[in-house]
């Protein structure tokens, strides 16, 4: 069996007018305790053009990335939209943030929403609320009130108990 390793992990629930970010730590030798570090939200004014939008996301992501040293990144994959133009626009946010991490070589992490639900909540379709209410009780020092921030919390709590089932 390995030995525990200490886990920082930056989970992103992508969106080019707000883009949640989470960073959990997971110190050794007792990984069943995560932290919430610190969390927030990129926020980009709906009459920006999509390409400062795109570079706004990016920068504070490398920034975090070097502010952080995350060893992982765990980010929600696309979900069906019924908005194709959103769609496509959520899609080049998680471009430019899967970009970032490639470019300082961090591994990365996609996981499904309902997936990620499942695993929170032990529901797949919970809600915003329920969702909340099961990482304030999953995160040390965690009293996330943005939606788009308790879903970056929550994809990088996910994979930090999935990578813990690999171990």
């Amino acid at each position: 069996m390995k030995p525990l390793q200490s886990r920082t992990i930056l989970g992103i629930d992508p969106g080019t007018g707000r883009c949640g970010w989470a960073i959990i730590k997971s110190p050794s030798p007792s990984p069943q305790f995560p932290e919430l570090v610190d969390c927030g939200c990129i926020e980009t004014k709906a009459n920006t053009s999509l390409p400062e939008r795109l570079e706004l996301i990016y920068k504070t992501v490398c920034d975090l990335i070097e502010k952080y040293h995350p060893t992982d990144l765990a980010i929600e994959e696309l979900f069906f939209v019924k908005n194709i133009k959103t769609g496509i626009s959520v899609s080049q946010a998680r471009g430019v943030v899967i970009l970032a991490a490639k470019q300082a070589k961090i591994p990365i992490f996609e996981y499904k929403p309902n997936e990620i639900k499942l695993a929170i909540t032990g529901y797949g379709h919970a809600t915003k609320e329920q969702m909340a209410k099961m990482i304030k009780l999953h995160l040390k020092g965690c009293n996330i009130k943005q939606d788009d921030t308790v879903d970056a919390a929550a994809v990088a709590l996910h994979h930090l108990q999935i990578s813990k089932l690999k171990m």
